[in-house]
């Protein structure tokens, strides 16, 4: 049996999942978001916990269009990281875009290389048409506000960068 199983995140788990991106929102790496959230996105996490059944990782996959979805909130508790928890999550996550029918992941990260090494590539502007951006900035999703670089969002994003994944 393996350390840990990566599942579908379940209500119950929305607390933990806070608890986990805790330091990471107090050290400005993940953006803080309230409860509420959470729960209306509790379908996109996944969730990855030990063999006690404690939380250890998590992830969420947002579809953005038709081709294109987000890698979210990503986070491994620090007793876990470099054991295979944000892989396992990442896996799965681009597993599901697959089945999703999409073909594209975007993510906004410091964490650069844990990226690259699942194919991610480092992106400029103009990734999607100018009609689907016509689309897409009609969105009041942060998220999409990040991906299309929109400057309201310029304060959340410095030094992050934007990162592509072919699926």
């Amino acid at each position: 049996m393996s350390e840990f199983t990566v599942r579908r995140a379940r209500t119950s788990d929305v607390r933990g999942i806070e608890t986990l991106i805790a330091p990471l929102v107090e050290s400005r790496v993940l953006l803080g978001k309230d409860r509420v959230v959470f729960y209306e996105a509790v379908q996109e996490f996944r969730v990855a916990e030990d063999r006690d059944g404690a939380l250890i990782g998590c992830g969420a996959l947002h579809v953005m269009w038709e081709d294109l979805g987000e890698v979210r909130t990503l986070a491994v508790s620090d007793t876990w990281r470099g054991r295979g928890v944000g892989h396992g999550i990442l896996d799965t996550l681009e597993n599901e875009a697959r089945d999703l029918g999409l073909s594209r992941l975007f993510c906004l990260t410091f964490e650069i290389s844990f990226f690259q090494r699942h194919g991610y590539e480092e992106i400029g502007e103009g990734i999607v048409p100018p009609d689907v951006y016509a689309e897409l900035v009609r969105s009041p999703d942060e998220g999409v506000a990040e991906f299309l670089d929109l400057a309201r969002v310029k304060p959340n994003t410095l030094g992050n960068s934007r990162m592509l994944k072919q699926l």
